[in-house]
């Protein structure tokens, strides 16, 4: 009868999945930024709408957290994990705020590459994550992580060909300042899914 009186444990499974399911939304609003001519400000302030969405579930998440006296993994992950996982969606908005204020007006191969990683990549997490709720997926949800580990390195090889080639080739020094700083933003937002893939499998280690 006491456990019925405190907070369900699958609550915050769901806040983990929600948070995901927006930053899929934010990654496939960026790939469509880099990938599509026309007005940048639309998707952008899509995109910043989506982080204001994905803080509430954190701040929810969080105030939940010190409400609840039995928890389905250690406080500390919980805790962890979201702030990992908003980390990906404020990376993506400092990249879309950038490419609006830049007025970047022609994107490059090499940026719609690294935003294609992006995506997979959160496609990849929220398998991880949905995956925590039972954990008997345990080999599954490692599949996932290896995979978000093969995509940070992919990541980290295409912003460095794309950097040799920037400087190989664009004469424009203000275009070279600008697309410098948007690839390796780039490059770093695929560094925070690895950050997620850590803490999913240092639950998995701690709950085998």
């Amino acid at each position: 009868m006491f456990r019925n009186l405190l907070p369900k444990e699958e609550n915050f499974f769901d806040f983990f999945e929600q948070h995901c399911r927006l930053a899929i939304e934010a990654c496939n609003e960026l790939y469509g930024m880099v990938s599509t001519s026309g007005d940048m400000t639309v998707r952008a302030a899509r995109i910043k709408e989506i982080e204001r969405e994905a803080d509430s579930i954190t701040h929810v998440c969080t105030d939940t957290l010190h409400k609840t006296f039995i928890t389905p993994i250690d406080r500390s992950e919980i805790l962890g994990l979201m702030q990992r996982l908003d980390d990906i969606v404020d990376s993506v908005e400092s990249i879309a705020a950038r490419l609006v204020m830049y007025d970047i007006q022609e994107s490059r191969a090499e940026a719609v590459a690294l935003v294609d990683v992006l995506v997979r990549a959160s496609q990849e997490i929220i398998q991880a994550v949905t995956g925590l709720r039972n954990m008997k997926n345990q080999d599954t949800i490692k599949m996932h992580c290896i995979k978000l580990f093969d995509l940070e390195n992919e990541g980290d090889i295409l912003m460095r060909n794309a950097l040799a080639d920037l400087f190989k080739h664009e004469t424009d020094p203000i275009k070279v300042i600008k697309w410098k700083e948007i690839l390796e933003r780039l490059e770093k937002a695929t560094d925070r899914c690895e950050s997620v893939a850590n803490i999913i499998q240092g639950i998995v280690i701690e709950n085998s």
